[in-house]
């Protein structure tokens, strides 16, 4: 990961700081099936908290709930002070101040590394200049300096996947959310990655929350993790 201390006037993308997370009683069905069974989880504001279990625990299913792409049988999500989730509300994704990276990258084959990165800056009305220079500063920040230019299939897994982390900081946002990033990687790439994951955030102060089935993830990146066995709170690790 690059150095820059420059501000958003001019220069790195900006952290406006992480926010405050609660998740109270929070309950998911989908017909007669119970997937989350009244999780209470805390994510103080400018920390990571991993989400470990294994397939069918729930915690994919928290992540989308976190991302709005849900909205919660019971219970709540708040945002610092702020409802976002309940059974009678569900703010949508763009209103929530948050990035996602994906299992898969999800990246667009057809459009440049930069246009990918760029793509959350465009669709927010930002202006061409200052989104190449935003642009700029996100791929630096992940180590990729001089390969905007590219398509993502001419890049490595790795690669691949530090442009989709690139693409999820760089509209600032105050909660990134990672949905095992890292597991379709061979060991040694997964354990520098994650490394240079938990150093950007650990630089940007964002709030994180990142499910994983493993431990030695979690444990070289969060500062709380929480186990989650069939739809419930099993037990948290505060480090």
């Amino acid at each position: 990961m690059t150095s820059d201390t420059r501000t958003s006037q001019g220069g790195a993308t900006p952290s406006r700081g992480g926010v405050c997370v609660s998740l109270r009683a929070l309950h998911q069905t989908f017909g007669a099936a119970r997937v989350l069974d009244g999780i209470d989880i805390d994510v103080p504001a400018g920390t990571t908290t991993a989400l470990l279990g294994p397939s069918g625990c729930g915690k994919s299913t928290l992540l989308k709930l976190l991302a709005g792409l849900l909205a919660p049988t019971g219970g709540e999500i708040r945002f610092d002070d702020t409802v976002v989730a309940s059974a009678c509300v569900c703010h949508a994704p763009e209103r929530r101040s948050l990035g996602m990276v994906f299992q898969d990258y999800a990246l667009w084959p057809h459009m440049s590394v930069a246009a990918n990165v760029a793509f959350p800056l465009e669709m927010r009305g930002v202006k061409r200049a200052e989104r190449a220079e935003r642009v700029e500063d996100a791929l630096s920040l992940v180590g990729l300096t001089g390969l905007g230019a590219r398509r993502p299939q001419a890049l490595s897994g790795g690669q691949q996947q530090r442009v989709a982390l690139a693409r999820a900081i760089v509209s600032a946002p105050r909660l990134l959310l990672f949905d095992e990033p890292l597991s379709n990687l061979d060991r040694d790439l997964r354990t520098r990655l994650c490394a240079d994951i938990g150093a950007l955030l650990a630089r940007l102060g964002t709030t994180a929350v990142y499910v994983t089935h493993d431990r030695e993830e979690a444990e070289t990146l969060a500062d709380q993790i929480v186990i989650l066995a069939h739809g419930r709170v099993d037990k948290r690790i505060t480090r």
